[in-house]
């Protein structure tokens, strides 16, 4: 299944590393995001796709869920339209998830589309304020992703989901609308008792960044927000309360890499770029708190699908907790 918005060219290598899949039987699915580039007719006319066309842009989660209502396998990959499959990327993926009955997802190695010599992700890790990151992201692949093992949760960009997983928790929690929506589920899905698999067999290739841009505030800004929501949902108390000394760690943090000239903040040049930086972490942190009351009440509806204590959640996260230099 692959969610689109106006991105034609990247859309056809994306259908055309799936025309490449051998070893798996599958229907593609793409849900278009009301692009007005021609791209959704390409799709069916050029590769026979299913397309879910959608009048406006709903969102990466909303559109992923329309996907997934429709798709009628035991298992649902998820490929972004600026991703390109390796062969057999799809049939690995499917093999990792059918190692047990409580493997609900399976996690691919994504390596950066520019310079396929370096690791994009290999599944996730996340930081204890709630920001999340792909476990060895920006690192030379020198083979030390190349073990078969479990993991927090798959990157959404390329990742593969058991469907009677998706049926008990639900789909992607659309309040979220783009990022951090993955880690939302992924984590649901961990509290649900369901485990993760990293397969190094599934390889894809990906543009970083392509939707909106590294240096986008809107982006800074939902994911500032999205932080803070999955915080709310999800985190036991015990960690949640400590949120924000986790947060002032990672900005003090972060403030040490831009003397450096380093992490996110290069991407906000100068203090005109740091300004907006600033205006957009404001302005997710104002739109979480506004959004504060229903996410606690969707923490209250996780009781019917918990399995895992707060304690055991807590230990799932510090166990794969992202260090301090690399959530900057």
């Amino acid at each position: 299944m692959v969610v689109n918005w106006n991105r034609k060219e990247l859309l056809r290598a994306c259908l055309e590393s799936l025309r490449r899949q051998s070893e798996a039987t599958f229907e593609v699915i793409v849900v278009d995001n009301g692009s007005a580039d021609g791209s959704a007719a390409m799709a069916e006319e050029e590769f026979g796709a299913r397309v879910i066309r959608n009048r406006e842009n709903r969102g990466f989660c909303a559109a992923n869920n329309q996907g997934i209502a429709a798709a009628q396998g035991a298992f649902v990959a998820l490929l972004n339209n600026d991703a390109e499959a390796g062969d057999g990327w799809l049939a690995a993926l499917e093999r990792a998830c059918s190692g047990a009955p409580d493997i609900g997802m399976a996690a691919s190695k994504v390596l950066v589309w520019e310079d396929p010599s370096r690791i994009d992700k290999a599944g996730h890790l996340m930081f204890p304020d709630g920001q999340n990151r792909g476990r060895g992201s920006g690192a030379a692949d020198r083979g030390q992703f190349d073990r078969e093992e479990e993991v927090l949760w798959p990157d959404g960009c390329a990742a593969l989901y058991r469907k009677a997983m998706l049926d008990e928790i639900g789909g992607f929690d659309e309040d979220f609308f783009a990022y951090g929506d993955d880690a939302e589920l992924g984590l649901r899905a961990r509290i649900a008792g369901w485990r993760c698999v990293y397969t190094p067999r599934a390889v894809v290739r990906h543009h970083r960044g392509s939707t909106l841009g590294k240096g986008s505030a809107r982006r800074l800004e939902l994911i500032e927000r999205n932080r803070l929501l999955l915080a709310l949902k999800l985190f036991p108390w015990s960690l949640l309360l400590f949120n924000p000394l986790f947060f002032a760690a990672r900005l003090v943090a972060g403030a040490l890499a831009a003397g450096r000239g380093a992490g996110d903040t290069a991407y906000f040049p100068g203090l005109a770029g740091k300004w907006r930086m600033a205006r957009a972490l404001s302005a997710g942190e104002f739109q979480a708190f506004r959004m504060a009351a229903l996410m606690l009440r969707k923490r209250a509806q996780m009781r019917a699908i918990r399995r895992l204590t707060p304690g055991e959640v807590r230990r799932l996260i510090w166990n794969n907790r992202l260090r301090l230099k690399d959530a900057t």
